[in-house]
């Protein structure tokens, strides 16, 4: 499902997919995949152009999903977000965010997409709940997460294989009520 929006942010831009982003997509995101990224969202290392192209015009006409990307001043496609597995009757979905080279990571990009796509959910989609999961050692995007106002609910222990040792998948959600009082703390 895709809609209009486009924010900015420094010098970021992020704004809906478009079929035209199908090639900088593969480029930027999967012909050389960052290893620690890899890691932090545990994806393979790599990944053949017709599996990505497949999969990003598959999400394109998708309505139980919105996607979007992240680029920069350059107009470089830098990562995305994507609010999927929504359930309209539950009013909630899940969340994910993936910048896809350790270089853009660490300037406050990937706070402010958790952020305004938390916005976005709350306010466009009138979600109740929107949540996540994130690997125990990702402790920059747990920061970023609690920042935006995520809970901890709980962790699937030792659920993650990484560099042979075992780590925990954590649990996290933001409620509608929740939402609603960062939003009235911050226009106080």
């Amino acid at each position: 499902m895709q809609t209009a929006a486009i924010w900015e942010y420094k010098g970021t831009t992020m704004r809906s997919s478009r079929i035209e982003d199908k090639d900088a997509y593969y480029i930027n995101g999967f012909t050389e995949c960052d290893r620690e990224i890899a890691r932090m969202t545990g994806s393979k290392m790599h990944y053949s152009k017709e599996e990505v192209d497949a999969y990003f015009v598959s999400c394109l006409s998708d309505t139980t999903r919105y996607d979007f990307l992240l680029f920069d001043s350059q107009d470089s496609l830098i990562g995305e977000c994507v609010i999927n597995e929504i359930d309209e009757q539950a009013r909630s979905a899940n969340f994910r965010i993936c910048i896809f080279q350790s270089k853009d990571c660490g300037q406050g990009v990937g706070s402010w997409a958790v952020q305004t796509i938390r916005d976005f959910a709350f306010r466009e989609l009138k979600l109740h709940r929107l949540s996540l999961d994130v690997f125990s050692f990702n402790t920059r995007a747990k920061k970023a997460y609690e920042k935006a106002g995520f809970r901890v609910e709980g962790s699937l222990r030792d659920a993650i294989w990484d560099n042979g040792v075992y780590a925990d998948d954590i649990l996290m959600s933001i409620l509608e009520d929740e939402w609603q009082q960062l939003v009235k703390e911050n226009t106080m």
